[in-house]
Order: C-alpha cells, then structure tokens, then sequence
C-alpha cells in the first residue's frame, strides 16, 4: 500500500506562506505557481501550501492544521528552534515546555496553521 506523500496546508497568500516557511524551515520550494507551492521535504515527499480556488481564499476560510518538526537530539535541541524562531518575531503560541513525549512548542503561520516542535519519538 501506498503510504502519504503530499501534505498540504491552506493558505490565504500562498507567497507569504512561501516566504514564511523557506525562511522557517530553511528550504526553498521545488514547484511553484499563482496558488500552490511545494516543498520537497524528503525524496518523493511534498510540503505543500494551496490558497484553492479563488473563491476560497480569503481570510474567513477555517485553517485548522498542524505541521510537526521532530527534532533530533535533548530538549535544548528543541530550545535552540524555538530562541531562532521567536528572535525572528513567529507568533509563538504555546512557549516550550515538557509534554509527555518530551519538549515543545507551537508557534503560528499567518494563516494560524499550527507549527508544533518536538523531540523525535
């Protein structure tokens, strides 16, 4: 069976969402267009950003998602993302602090997409 290979998260401006995560994430997109733009995140997986169709993209549209960035290494390696981050001046929406599988936290996109940080289970 095939396993998932496109996550998609939707987005009002797609080229500020574009902007937002290469910045965050430190990558650049591999297919760009007007409303959707794609990450390759890993070899034959996408990060995907869609506004949809004209129609829907404005800012009532409901954005409910949450990303997730599992970090390699202690908690402090999930304190350091969160000092970079915050310094740029991300919407932090939960501070880091020790969940049941480990250190966390939650920032936002300009959308309010969630942005959870945590350990590598």
């Amino acid at each position: 069976m095939a396993a998932p290979n496109l996550f998609l998260i939707y987005v009002t401006d797609v080229d500020a969402s574009a902007t937002f995560y290469s910045s965050l994430f430190e990558i650049e997109p591999s297919f760009t267009s007007p409303r959707y733009v794609a990450f390759e995140v890993a070899p034959g997986v996408l990060f995907a950003l869609w506004a949809g169709r004209r129609e829907h993209a404005v800012p009532g549209t409901p954005r409910t998602s949450e990303v997730g960035l599992m970090m390699p290494g202690t908690a402090s390696a999930v304190d350091e993302v969160y000092s970079r981050w915050a310094a740029r001046g991300v919407r932090v929406v939960e501070e880091p602090h020790d969940e049941v599988f480990g250190r966390t936290f939650v920032i936002a996109d300009p959308d309010g997409n969630l942005v959870r940080v945590s350990p590598v289970d």
